[in-house]
């Protein structure tokens, strides 16, 4: 009986999502170990473990045990020699990130030790971060929204209400290569006139079409389309290319099988219901075939069933999935393919 109890604390401590297990651990710390933590993290991880924190329930003290028993073990192996060295930092995220994903992991690393100023916009509210920004020169919005996590800058995008300044920031963005250090200068002045913040910040290479691309991805389908056209009647091949950069819906389709039956754990049934109904037949077939064959049919009768719904509530439904999506890839608990994905070995 003692066996078939510790298997199942075993199974439920395995099906727990990262964020869950970091959440476990942090509460298992204790008030004081887990705020000295939590301090040396992002914004969005705060906001993240401490949501998955507070709708936690039914946690065993033995299944606590295995948590931190898990992290123990993840720290054994670890070594301290070499931390604080730029270029073991370098090679250790490249090797685990991969080059094209690891380089903006660097650059924030790297360039926000030194940008108190920058680092404090992470805490604001999208809406207050464009009031600060929206009557600067187009090129420091678009430095200032390459340096912010994608759907943040999605976020301040969408407070721009002008057409031509979101196709004009989103046209910069893919197409900044680096931040020269006069630009940097101007940006440094800014934000310390608006945030009273004494910054020395150093060159780097932040944005690009990738860049461009994670930040439409977050946005308003009806702002997404209105950006992409205004960028192809300026420059087509610009506009093109951060298309293909673009992870889409359909792109799911490229996400292996135990991926989707990761993503389909953290998503609603009434989210996916509303998402399918745009959804091409294969990649409702993928869906399908990673359910149970009871909740496959009864999806399939509910999309039967269901009345008409807005584009735009498809859509946003959509987005929504697309966003726990590059989470979990965040993660590192499903791989993300399509045109725009990163590149694995």
């Amino acid at each position: 009986m003692a066996a078939d109890s510790a298997q199942t604390d075993q199974q439920v401590v395995d099906n727990l999502t990262g964020i869950q297990r970091s959440a476990l651990l942090m509460l298992g710390l204790g008030e004081n170990h887990a705020a000295e933590v939590l301090k040396y993290m992002e914004p969005k991880e705060v906001q993240e473990i401490g949501m998955a924190m507070a709708s936690l329930s039914n946690i065993t003290n033995s299944q606590m045990e295995l948590v931190m028993q898990k992290f123990v073990d993840t720290i054994g192996e670890q070594t301290s020699l070499g931390m604080g060295s730029d270029e073991y930092i370098r090679n250790m995220l490249t090797k685990a990130l991969g080059s094209d994903k690891a380089s903006g992991v660097i650059d924030r690393i790297l360039l926000g030790r030194n940008s108190k100023g920058l680092e404090q916009l992470k805490w604001m509210d999208p809406r207050a971060i464009a009031e600060l920004i929206r009557h600067e020169h187009p090129q420091i919005i678009a430095i200032v929204m390459s340096f912010l996590d994608p759907d943040q800058a999605a976020g301040v995008l969408a407070e721009f209400h002008d057409p031509r300044v979101r196709n004009d920031v989103i046209m910069r963005i893919a197409t900044l290569e680096g931040i020269q250090p006069n630009a940097l200068q101007e940006l440094d002045e800014i934000l310390e006139r608006q945030l009273a913040g004494n910054t020395n910040l150093k060159s780097s290479s932040l944005g690009g079409v990738k860049k461009a691309a994670d930040i439409l991805n977050f946005v308003d389908g009806a702002i997404e389309a209105e950006v992409i056209e205004g960028i192809q009647n300026a420059d087509e091949e610009l506009a093109q290319e951060i298309q293909d950069n673009m992870f889409v819906f359909e792109n799911l389709n490229d996400i292996d099988d135990r991926g989707i039956q990761t993503l389909l754990r953290e998503v609603s049934s009434d989210q996916l219901l509303l998402a399918l109904r745009g959804a091409p037949d294969d990649l409702k077939e993928k869906i399908f075939k990673n359910m149970s064959s009871r909740a496959a049919e009864m999806l399939k009768d509910d999309l039967e069933a269901a009345p008409p719904v807005k584009v735009s509530d498809v859509e946003a439904a959509q987005k929504e999935i697309l966003s726990v999506a590059r989470k979990l890839a965040d993660a590192g608990e499903i791989m993300l393919g399509g045109s725009g994905g990163d590149d694995f070995i």
